[in-house]
């Protein structure tokens, strides 16, 4: 299991240091949430954020991009640092030429689905993706709740990964925690994202200790 923390829940007068602290609880990537304020109501970060992380960190940055007509602006993250970038089925009408593009420019590209969107939208698409993005709350904010039925979902997509003969890893982003943690990976999640779970708690080398400990 990768945890990747995501840094939308984190004091951004120390992004380094909590960023730092959660690295050393044994972070493998970080999450960093792209929302326009059209495609979900909120706005967060620009590419100048992922700069600003890309200089905190030698790990993998994994971009969740919840905006409308991300094929415009890919291009601008890549430059500023991004490794890895999944857009949404529900907001880009051309998803493949956008993801084709991304892998050419040597970035990992996925696609993420909303809770109610069905799994068949990435079906024709799975062979070309580097990972799948399930999402276990409605995006827009972090702190949410986890839907439950998620774990239902996560089975179903790593079963359609495995009927398709693929490899394709699965990430789960919203709501974990530690009283989930362990179903997920069971479920067949390889890639947990967590914000409040790992920069809400006042010490994320420790929350981060506790996911992954939770995990096994």
């Amino acid at each position: 299991m990768i945890l990747a923390p995501s840094i939308l829940s984190v004091d951004f007068g120390h992004l380094a240091d909590e960023m730092a602290g959660a690295e050393r609880g044994g972070a493998g990537m970080f999450h960093l949430d792209v929302m326009d304020g059209h495609f979900v109501p909120n706005l967060t970060m620009g590419p100048a954020i992922v700069k600003a992380a890309r200089r905190a960190t030698s790990l993998p940055l994994d971009l969740h991009l919840m905006i409308e007509h991300a094929d415009l602006y890919v291009d601008a993250f890549v430059d500023a640092g991004a490794n890895w970038i999944s857009l949404h089925v529900e907001a880009l009408p051309h998803l493949q030429r956008t993801v084709a593009h991304l892998r050419e420019r040597g970035v990992k590209a996925g696609a993420a689905l909303n809770p109610a969107t069905p799994l068949v939208s990435v079906e024709e698409i799975l062979p070309e993706l580097d990972y799948v993005v399930v999402m276990s709350v409605n995006p827009g904010f972090g702190g949410q709740r986890f839907i439950s039925s998620s774990l239902d979902k996560v089975r179903r997509m790593r079963e359609m990964v495995r009927r398709r003969g693929l490899s394709t890893p699965i990430e789960v982003d919203g709501g974990v925690d530690e009283s989930n943690v362990k179903a997920l990976v069971e479920a067949g999640a390889e890639m947990l994202v967590a914000g409040t779970a790992v920069f809400g708690k006042g010490d994320p080398e420790a929350s981060a200790r506790r996911l992954i400990e939770a995990a096994r």
